[in-house]
């Protein structure tokens, strides 16, 4: 498949798990009649952006991965609309075993496997360390209907080694569901994703809630957007204060032909990098 219609959506917290998964899936259900293929949610996109603050009461978002409700559910979205479907949710292992992760869903429902945030922020607004464990799944990529696809979550884009990973395991697509605000990296979030995508050469879904949510007063930017190889980006930005359903065409020829233009992979150097992963 060379050219594919791929989606994500940037929405507004609505009070309540039930409505904001049922929004979802009507943003899906709209996908699937543009003809999109793939569809990608926000981080923890079935709850607020409950890190503004540290109160046990917010473990109570977190379900089980696969098995529990959400993902479950969007298994079933997955079969009736035919699209891969990126589905961020808070995740329980065991009682203190949490954490931020992503459950990867093929088109006809099948349940493919998780990434597990890497790097977990514990700054003012983003107190993650309160709840999340360190990811320790690696870096998959989900060999799907539409060709393969990663994730990367959020904090983890400031950190180049895991998009670099995650090319090396052979991504086209990478799906970077955020939570973001405009005192703190709005300079950044149209930088380093199109370099992500560049350095790495794949295309990179970049989504950002929207909106003010009740545990704080983080003003989540939206501007979500896709970026093809070259750093481009695909269509307009989304919006950057109304909830927004981004449906864009990504030619994943473009690929092959930058890789081909460019060699970035067949001149890297990894004999030279051991300093980079000593303590």
């Amino acid at each position: 498949m060379t050219v594919v219609r791929a989606a994500l959506v940037q929405a507004t917290w609505t009070g309540d798990t039930e409505s904001m998964i049922a929004k979802h899936e009507e943003h899906a259900r709209q996908a699937a009649g543009r003809g999109a293929q793939v569809i990608g949610f926000q981080e923890v996109f079935n709850a607020p952006y409950f890190c503004q603050v540290q109160e046990p009461e917010h473990y109570r978002w977190a379900e089980a991965v696969p098995d529990g409700p959400t993902v479950t559910r969007m298994r079933e979205l997955a079969r009736r609309t035919r699209m891969v479907i990126v589905v961020p949710v808070f995740e329980v292992e065991g009682e203190g075993f949490y954490y931020n992760t992503a459950a990867v869903i093929d088109a006809d429902g099948t349940y493919l496997g998780k990434y597990r945030k890497h790097h977990i922020p514990q700054v003012k607004g983003f107190w993650e360390k309160y709840y999340f464990r360190p990811g320790n799944a690696g870096w998959p990529v989900f060999d799907t209907a539409v060709g393969k696809v990663g994730v990367y979550i959020c904090y983890d884009r400031h950190f180049p080694e895991g998009w670099r990973q995650l090319g090396l395991n052979g991504a086209q697509l990478v799906y970077n569901p955020s939570a973001t605000h405009r005192g703190l990296s709005s300079h950044l979030w149209q930088l380093e994703q199109p370099a992500a995508a560049v350095a790495n050469e794949y295309f990179v879904a970049a989504i950002n809630r929207v909106g003010v949510e009740e545990y704080g007063d983080n003003d989540f930017y939206g501007t979500s957007y896709f970026v093809d190889p070259r750093g481009r980006f695909v269509g307009d930005v989304a919006s950057d204060k109304e909830e927004e359903l981004v449906v864009r065409d990504l030619d994943f020829g473009l690929i092959k032909e930058v890789r081909q233009q460019w060699a970035f992979y067949r001149d890297r150097r990894p004999d030279a990098y051991d300093g980079l992963v000593r303590p």
